[in-house]
Parts: structure tokens; C-alpha cells; sequence
């Protein structure tokens, strides 16, 4: 299912994926002006993916100052944070906006502040499909350096005109897409399951257990997606499923029409 979000998020914390407890994860957008703070509180592990602006984020006896401009254009700063550890967030600049991804989990970790060049960041689908499913996915959190979360959590650059999450797969764990567009009036298409959504900026997807789910940017827009897939018990994320009918388009030698 599709959240809609046409308007600029308000000043504080937005609630979004929480509503929808099948994820087994809370989503939101936290913003603030410069000099507010905030003050994500022990529960739930946690991870905070700065968006844009400078903040100084402060936990345990550490401090740290850190920027970001563009989604496009830089590999994130996220830090993670266990269900036993605090935070406090505060805004240099009036432009600061995070992703806050929360979920239960037992382990104790210590904070961890993942930096751009601790992200793994990679073309994918390079060299196949006559170049239409190229796009740059950004992970962040995943196994095995952290075994400890219960979350998966990273971005993608769709370059526009081109598809991503393609060929169509799947996986038995929830998911969450959070899109922005380059240019405002940006726009993109996404399948999930049996079903189509128009995409526009701020948008929220939902993706249940075991459902397909590629998109594809339109000409001319840029698209990026936050995702965030949630480990089971017994069932950690690995590798997906792709849809048999289609994985011949990944093989590079594969006779493409065009």
C-alpha cells in the first residue's frame, strides 16, 4: 500500500510506517529549526539517516557535527542505536531533516555513527538490461558487521528513466520504501504485488512478506528511496527471490530487443 505525503513534513516528528503494525517497525521524518533538539528515547533499536542540514548529534559521552546536502549527490551518516541507548539531536541550520527507523530488539550494542565511507555503495544491474536497471544502492546496516540489528536498512539513486528493485523479487520479510525526487514535480511507478502506485515525492510504500515490488523513475527525474526490511526470527535477510519468468534479463549476453 501506498502513504501519500504531498506537503513538506511539519516541524517535529511525523509518525508514518508505525501505523502499520505488519511491518514490525516504526517509520517517521523527524525536522527541525535551527537549535530545537530532540531526544530519541531507550525502547527500540533504533537507526537515524540524516536527510539534509548540519546537526550535532550527542549519546553516551560522545558528540559529533555532521552535514548533508544532497541525497543524490552523498552517501549518508546514520547512527544506530540499541533499545537501551539515547540520543539527543539538535539542528545547526533550519534545513535539518532524519529518517527515524525503530524496532524491537533484545540485543545490547553499543552506539554505532555509520559514516559515507562505511556505507557500501554499488551499480547495480552494470553491464545487463542495455543499462536500465543501472542504479546506485547504498547499504548502510546489514550482515554480517551487523549481526547484532534487526534491521537492513540503505538507499537507492534511480537514475531517470530506469528501473530498480529489477529484476521483480521478493523476500518473506516486511518492508518500507520512503521516496524523494530530485526535481519537485518528480514522479515514478511502482508495482507491488497485483498492484500499481504513482509515486510522488514523500511518498511511502509498503511492502508485505513475499510480494514483488521493482519501479521505475520517470524520464527526466531522478528518483531515491530510503529501504528498510526487517529481520525475522529464524529468518534473517540475505539474498532475495527473484521471479523466475524474469531473471534471464540479468544474464549480460542475454538478446535484448533495441
Amino acid at each position: 500500500m501506498k502513504i501519500p505525503h504531498a506537503r513538506e513534513f511539519p516541524i517535529g516528528y511525523t509518525e508514518i510506517g508505525g501505523r502499520h503494525s505488519k511491518t514490525l517497525m516504526n517509520f517517521g521524518i523527524l525536522r527541525l529549526k535551527a537549535g530545537q533538539s530532540y531526544t530519541t528515547r531507550p525502547g527500540k533499536e533504533r537507526a537515524c539517516i540524516l536527510l539534509r542540514g548540519r546537526i550535532e548529534l550527542a549519546w553516551d559521552a560522545k558528540k559529533a557535527t555532521i552535514s548533508r546536502d544532497s541525497l543524490f549527490d552523498q552517501s549518508p551518516w546514520c547512527l544506530s542505536l540499541s533499545a537501551a541507548a539515547e540520543a539527543t539531536i539538535t539542528a545547526h541550520s533550519d534545513d535539518v531533516e532524519l529518517s527515524i527507523h525503530a524496532t524491537q530488539n533484545p540485543r545490547t550494542f553499543p552506539p554505532h555513527l555509520y559514516t559515507p565511507e562505511e556505507c557500501r555503495s554499488e551499480e547495480r544491474g552494470k553491464g545487463t538490461m542495455n543499462e536500465t536497471s543501472t542504479r546506485i544502492v547504498r547499504t548502510i546496516i546489514e550482515d554480517p558487521k551487523a549481526a547484532h540489528s534487526n534491521l537492513v536498512l540503505g538507499e537507492v539513486i534511480t537514475f531517470p528513466g530506469k528501473w530498480s528493485s529489477y529484476p521483480p523479487h521478493h523476500h518473506p520479510q516486511p518492508e518500507i520504501y520512503h521516496y524523494r525526487f530530485q526535481l519537485p514535480d518528480g514522479f515514478g511507478l511502482c508495482q507491488i504485488g497485483e498492484e500499481a502506485y504513482l509515486l510522488r515525492n514523500r511518498d511511502t510504500v509498503i511492502i508485505p512478506p513475499g510480494v514483488d515490488h521493482p519501479h521505475a523513475a520517470a524520464p527526466g527525474y531522478a528518483m531515491y528511496y530510503i529501504w528498510v526490511i526487517r529481520h525475522l526470527d529464524g529468518a534473517r535477510y540475505g539474498t532475495p527471490t527473484f521471479t523466475p519468468e524474469h531473471t534471464w534479463v540479468m544474464d549480460p549476453k542475454a538478446e535484448i530487443w533495441g
